[in-house]
Formats: C-alpha cells, sequence, structure tokens
C-alpha cells in the first residue's frame, strides 16, 4: 500500500486554487489604488511584464496564485472601505440639507422613506425583523437583526440598534450621524460592507495585523497613499538597487557587482515597466511572429540576415601608416532608438516602403561597388539573391541610393512583415541607463558602470527564443536593435571616409580603424555620443601585419 499512499499524499498537497477576479478587475484594482505595475510586481516577486500578462488574460499558478490573490483581496477591501468613508460623508451632507427643509410635523414614518441610490444603506428601514425576508420590502432582501445591546455603526460609528445583513448601521440616513470627531468608523479589515455585496469574495488568509487599515475623510477627496506607492524614479530604481548590493555584501565591490550582473534581466524588465508610465503605447511582450523570425532548429538560426560588419580594407594607401582601433561607446545603449512595430506584424508584397511602419523586408540588394574603400552596407554575405533584412538595414539602403550619397542603386522589396512604429518606444528606458551610465562614469562608480552595461545588453541579447527572459518574446525587436548599431557603426564609417580619413576595418558593433587626424571628425571621451582608443599599430608598407579580429 506504500504506492497508493504516496499517491494519497501528493493528492492531499493538491488543495483548490485561489480564486482570482476577472483580468479587467485585476488592473482596475491596482489602477484605482495608483499603484504601478513595478511596484506590485516587485511585491510579489515577479516581473512586471508577468503582471501585465495576469491582467491581459492569462492566470498564475501555485504558491504565486495564492498571493495574487491575496493581494488583489486586500486592496478590493480597502477601497471599499474608503468608498463607504466617502459615501457616508456625501450622505451627511445630502440629510442635513432635507432636513433643514423638513419640519417635525411633517415627518413620515421610516419605512416610507425611500432609500437614496447609492448610499451606504442599502436595506429598506423596517421596524420588525419579520418584514423584508422576502425581498419584496427590502432593497436587496437583506436580513435585519434587532439588537439587544446597541453597537456601533459601521458608517457614522455612533450607537445603532439594528444589524443588516449582519452589520451594525443605521437604518435611515437621518439618523447616520457622524461622530464629533468627523471621522466615521470603518467596518474591521477584512470585512466589506452592504453596499460591495458584488465585489470578488475574499481569499482566506492568516490574521495579521495592518496599521493604518481605515482611513478618517475630512472633508478632503484627494489621492490616499497607498502601501506600495514610492516616489522612485527609473534612475532611482538603478542607484537603490546599487546601494542595496554594496550594503548586503557590506560595501564587498565585486561580490555587489557578481550580484547585480546575475539579475540584470528581471531588473531591465522591471525598469521598461516604470519608463512606460504614461506612455502612449502598450508593449505587446508576447504577439504573433512569423516563422522567418522563428529558429529553423533548436540550436539554429532564424532566417533574419542582421548586416553584421566583418571588413578589413584589402590595400592600403602607400607607405607606413599608424592606425587607430576606436571603441564606439555604448553602441548597444544607442541602438535602442529604432523604429520599432507595435503591433502585430502584418504580411505585404511589392508595396513601397512607408517610413511609419517597421519590420523585416525580402529584398534583393543593390551591388556593391566601393568594396576597396568602405564596407558593402549589408555585410560579408556569401550567397548572392534575396534575403531577410531589418528595418535598420533596409533604411541604410534607400538612404545610400538616394540624391544625397547616390552610393548604389535602391534595393527592390519583394515583401515586407511590417506594423505601425514608432523611434522612441525605448526612449525613456534609453535615457534612464544612458543617464546612470554618465553619472557612473563621472563619479568613478564602477558597480554601477557594469551593472547598467549588463542591463541593455543582456536586454537586448535575451529578448528573443532565450530561457533567460521569459518575459519578453520579440525576436523582432531584437534583430531590428542589433542592425541598428551595425548601421550606427557603418555610417560612422562613412563620416570617417568622407573626412578624409582612410577607414581600415570595421567590425561588429563598436570597432572602427582608421588612419589619419580622427580626433578632428570624432570627439574622445566615454560618453556614448564619443569614441575611445582601443589600440594604436603600424601598417602598410614595410610594417608587419597586424593581427587580431577584435568585435
Amino acid at each position: 500500500m506504500s504506492d497508493f499512499d504516496a499517491i494519497d499524499s501528493l493528492l492531499d498537497a493538491v488543495g483548490p486554487q485561489a480564486e482570482l477576479p476577472p483580468c479587467h478587475v485585476r488592473r482596475e484594482l491596482r489602477e484605482r489604488a495608483r499603484l504601478s505595475k513595478a511596484q506590485v510586481a516587485r511585491a510579489l516577486g515577479v516581473s512586471p511584464s508577468t503582471l501585465s500578462g495576469w491582467e491581459s488574460g492569462r492566470d498564475p499558478a501555485g504558491e504565486i496564485r495564492t498571493r495574487y490573490a491575496y493581494l488583489l483581496d486586500g486592496l478590493n477591501a480597502k477601497l471599499a472601505t474608503e468608498t463607504a468613508t466617502e459615501t457616508a460623508t456625501e450622505t451627511e451632507t445630502e440629510t442635513e440639507t432635507e432636513t433643514e427643509s423638513a419640519t417635525e410635523t411633517e415627518s413620515v414614518p421610516a419605512v416610507e422613506q425611500p432609500v437614496t441610490s447609492g448610499t451606504a444603506a442599502t436595506a429598506t428601514p423596517l421596524s420588525s425583523p419579520d418584514l423584508g425576508q422576502d425581498g419584496d420590502e427590502g432593497g436587496d432582501g437583506e436580513d435585519v437583526e434587532l439588537l439587544v445591546a446597541p453597537e456601533p455603526c459601521v458608517l457614522c460609528g455612533r450607537p445603532a440598534g439594528q444589524r443588516v445583513a449582519g452589520f451594525a448601521q443605521h437604518l435611515t440616513p437621518a439618523d447616520c450621524r457622524p461622530t464629533a470627531t468627523g471621522a466615521p468608523a470603518a467596518p474591521p479589515a477584512g470585512q466589506s460592507t452592504g453596499h460591495t455585496s458584488k465585489a470578488p469574495p475574499r481569499t482566506t488568509r492568516p490574521a495579521r495585523a495592518t496599521k493604518g487599515s481605515t482611513r478618517a475623510t475630512k472633508g478632503s477627496k484627494g489621492p490616499a497613499r497607498h502601501a506600495f506607492q514610492e516616489p522612485s524614479g527609473p534612475v532611482d530604481l538603478i542607484r537603490e538597487a546599487v546601494q542595496g548590493a554594496l550594503a548586503e555584501h557590506r560595501g564587498d565591490v565585486d561580490a555587489a557587482t557578481a550580484v547585480l550582473v546575475k539579475r540584470a534581466i528581471p531588473d531591465a524588465m522591471r525598469l521598461l515597466d516604470e519608463t512606460r508610465k504614461g506612455a502612449r503605447y502598450d508593449v505587446i511582450a508576447h504577439p504573433w511572429i512569423p516563422d522567418i523570425l522563428k529558429k529553423q532548429t533548436a540550436r539554429g538560426a532564424d532566417q533574419i540576415w542582421e548586416a553584421r560588419p566583418k571588413w578589413t580594407r584589402h590595400e592600403l594607401p602607400p607607405g607606413r601608416h599608424q592606425v587607430t582601433a576606436l571603441d564606439i561607446n555604448g553602441a548597444y545603449l544607442s541602438a535602442l532608438k529604432t523604429h520599432l512595430p507595435l503591433g502585430r506584424l502584418e504580411h505585404s508584397t511589392g508595396l513601397a516602403h512607408d517610413r511609419r511602419r517597421s519590420g523585416v523586408h525580402l529584398i534583393t540588394p543593390p551591388e556593391w561597388e566601393h568594396e576597396a574603400v568602405l564596407p558593402n552596407p549589408i555585410g560579408q554575405r556569401d550567397e548572392p539573391g534575396p534575403l531577410w533584412v531589418t528595418e535598420p538595414t533596409l533604411r541604410l539602403l534607400l538612404r545610400l541610393s538616394g540624391p544625397r550619397h547616390q552610393l548604389c542603386a535602391p534595393p527592390q522589396i519583394h515583401e515586407s512583415y511590417t506594423s505601425g512604429a514608432t523611434e522612441n518606444l525605448l526612449e525613456k528606458f534609453r535615457i534612464a541607463l544612458k543617464d546612470a551610465r554618465d553619472t557612473a562614469i563621472e563619479q568613478g562608480d564602477t558597480v554601477t558602470l557594469e551593472y547598467v552595461k549588463a542591463m541593455y545588453s543582456k536586454f537586448v541579447s535575451t529578448m528573443g527564443e532565450s530561457n533567460y527572459n521569459r518575459e519578453l518574446y520579440r525576436p523582432d525587436w531584437m534583430h531590428l536593435i542589433r542592425s541598428q548599431a551595425f548601421a550606427n557603426l557603418w555610417l560612422k564609417a562613412l563620416k570617417a571616409h568622407d573626412e578624409g580619413l582612410a577607414v581600415v576595418r570595421a567590425m561588429g558593433t563598436d570597432e572602427l580603424h582608421v588612419i589619419g587626424d580622427w580626433r578632428r571628425v570624432f570627439a574622445e571621451g566615454r560618453a556614448v555620443t564619443e569614441v575611445k582608443v582601443k589600440d594604436t599599430y603600424t601598417a602598410g608598407t614595410d610594417a608587419a601585419e597586424h593581427e587580431g579580429e577584435g568585435e
């Protein structure tokens, strides 16, 4: 029977799942409480994108489901309490106006007074507990119980001789007056008033003392501060994370850096959510993706060509030359500013390029006749014919074929997968990282510098098919951002060429080798708009061949 005992033990461990309100109610509760996705996600120990999924149609499971239900339940209780308090205050004002115009001789019995719609007292006043049991006389068919000893009214705090639907309260608005302090008493934590009977059911949870579970209303309806509210901004999130890691490891820079780099991906997602507050567009974390953007095999690649530069000049000008290898700062960080599709990618064929849209395109690239002095804009490709390229690559080719440069013929577009796009989708995210990076460099803060670098580099590299970031599946964005970094490097090579420098090598996202006075063309420094020297060497006639394949 040991096998059956093990099965019984397993079955005993499977309990009923906590009930969750509908998706739109979850979001409404959070927004009414003035909580950001980042704040709630941090309290639950998940990423903001996971929370977005729960508010859009997906449901959590296991322990996290219970915790999420507990949070929603608490928000519902607090908001219901505040609503009851504000409603009672409004009722008091209306009642005082009505009673001033009425005389005592014209008063009617309580049973004949109608209950104003929207007031806290939803049951029709009754003089006996035997009345209203069928729901014909009472507003909602609620039971009214006469109390032997008066109890505090849940709406105004004054003694009440009746209990409606299990709560002590006055039956008429005229009797329901605030106490001398002007602060209506709220129902105990964990209970809801009669007028919120349609709210989601409370989740069973361990009792705990809640400080400040009730709020006194003193004529003000301004926004209340809630438990999860924080004044932090995007840069504050980065600073607080660094300070917390250093405090946890007692100032050990290496240990703090290692911890921050390890959690760079979820922290980047949290920062993204923080910077998206009030944005015009919602980030779709898991849209439909065409097959060309899916890996053909488990360890293979998809069909998108990113045009990564890997070019070395075959012949240098006669003589010996001093070559400077320049390092482009924050290549991927700068590339976050690119046209990203917002909605589902839509297929089209044979249409002219629309600059209001972005995506991937099947093109036949033009012939490139400047290989001797400049790299091919589509990178080093061995196979001729059509290929799928990204928006930055297509825009670069169209720019080079235009009247200003006239370096090649226009590419031929066969078909596309595109959507409406914006260049500023990640702009606040980029600026927050850039500002933190600039401050870290200025202060010599190596911990923050490495942390920020890991955030934007890992954010880009894991937004495709990655086991390290399950919250954002946008291989189209990943290819577009990478291609933008490659296009940015190519444009720097073109600028150097146009300014009279000899371009010797262009590699990856951040390596550009030139001959000549590069300082009159590029500003030197560590900012993202500047370059720094990575290496210097001699090349040309009678000079040793420089080796190395730096990326």
